[in-house]
């Protein structure tokens, strides 16, 4: 066991080392102001920046962000117009866009995204085909998007052509266009989904600083006018990289007979517990679960993975009105998915407890779960009167 702590040691010192010998990091800090956009104060960092706040060196060509009116950090995409910024993850280089408006509708939005002319590209996307269908033809019979449906014409979408093809032919339907959005995994059988007006996820590639960013440093210029960037932080250890270096190759000398030390003991280690597993499968009675037919549908190898889709088919569904009032206990959002219900989502209710969820969500989550996600009572199918 000595051996084992002496290597965990070695591994650790060499994990903190490393990092300060293969990345370039300036001793000196790389400090912009902190920005506020109504009375929040934000750290924006490189590449982005604050408008009339932090000065040009602390950003990136194509990063300027700003504060609007409704206290609203605003970033503008060229040829797409500007979105709400929702977070940064400076690591993986992610930014979480939504559609600013009153109306809030980002899928109007993806409808006409242009990233050509921005250091943006999209994350992982799903093409989809948009239809206005008269209302009489989707109501209670399809999911439609509700922000672009009005009055008389519901807006559907699905990433099928030949069902597209289909509705043009049969309801009197017409193809308005495409759109890019990402993927959901809640759509129905004919690849139709109610989650268009989800957020906007942008990466960029260019500056990349989540090496730096991994480690806690901050990027910026080191030459702004070539555009060089370096890793900004206080990392830089006492001496000079030649000690630094040396610290490494002691350790690895250290380090190699302590590894093949622990390999040995792992090997009799393993062949031991291996001799008492054998003697063990060979005079154990074996545990076998019984199978009734009553959970014969939703079982596999013994095992139950959820109710039977008989019993999941057999809750109401309820499509939701103005109100958006739910038939059972109220709630603003769908426990699962924590999407805000919105008017025309279809939804279900279990019937003993009356927690309600988008009707996709419960679905899939009785199929893996069998239990309630709130309460977690197991549900029974509900009773339908002849």
């Amino acid at each position: 066991m000595g051996d084992i702590s002496v290597f965990l040691y070695l591994i650790i010192l060499i994990l903190i080392l490393l990092p300060h010998f293969h990345l370039s990091l300036a001793a000196s800090g790389y400090n912009c102001p902190v920005s506020i956009c109504g009375s929040i104060e934000h750290s924006i960092r490189f590449p982005f920046r604050m408008l009339n706040q932090q000065p040009d060196v602390c950003g990136y060509p194509g990063f300027d962000l700003r504060c609007n009116e409704q206290a609203k950090i605003i970033l503008n995409i060229p040829n797409s117009g500007e979105f709400a910024v929702r977070s940064i993850d400076y690591q993986s280089q992610v930014v979480q866009l939504y559609d600013p408006s009153i109306s809030s509708c980002t899928a109007s939005r993806l409808h006409t995204l242009d990233l050509s002319d921005s250091p943006f590209t999209s994350t992982q996307s799903q093409n989809f085909t948009l239809l206005s269908c008269p209302v009489e033809v989707t109501t209670s019979r399809y999911v439609t998007v509700g922000c672009l449906s009005n009055s008389t014409h519901s807006i559907l979408a699905t990433k099928f052509d030949s069902f597209a093809k289909a509705l043009v032919n049969q309801k009197a339907c017409e193809i308005v266009g495409s759109l890019l959005s990402p993927i959901s995994k809640y759509q129905d059988e004919q690849g139709m989904t109610t989650n268009l007006n989800m957020d906007l996820f942008l990466t960029w590639d260019d500056p990349n600083c989540q090496d730096c960013s991994a480690i806690g440093g901050t990027c910026g210029y080191t030459n702004a006018t070539t555009q060089e960037i370096s890793c900004f932080g206080d990392y830089t250890p006492k001496g000079n990289k030649k000690v630094i270096m040396a610290l490494i190759i002691v350790s690895m000398a250290l380090a190699i007979p302590a590894i093949a030390a622990s390999i040995t003991m792992m090997y009799y280690i393993f062949r031991d517990y291996r001799s008492v597993a054998t003697w063990v499968s060979r005079n154990a009675t074996p545990n076998i679960m019984a199978v009734t037919p009553e959970t014969a549908a939703n079982t596999h190898d013994g095992i139950i993975i959820g109710l039977d889709q008989m019993t999941i088919e057999s809750y109401t569904k309820v499509i939701l009105g103005e109100s958006k009032r739910l038939p059972g206990l109220e709630d603003a959002a769908c426990s699962i998915c924590l999407s805000e219900y919105d008017v025309k989502e279809i939804v279900k209710c279990i019937p003993e407890c009356r927690h309600c969820f988008h009707a996709d969500c419960i679905d899939e989550w009785l199929k893996m779960k069998g239990t309630c996600p709130v309460c977690r009572n197991t549900p029974s199918p509900a009773h339908v009167e002849l």
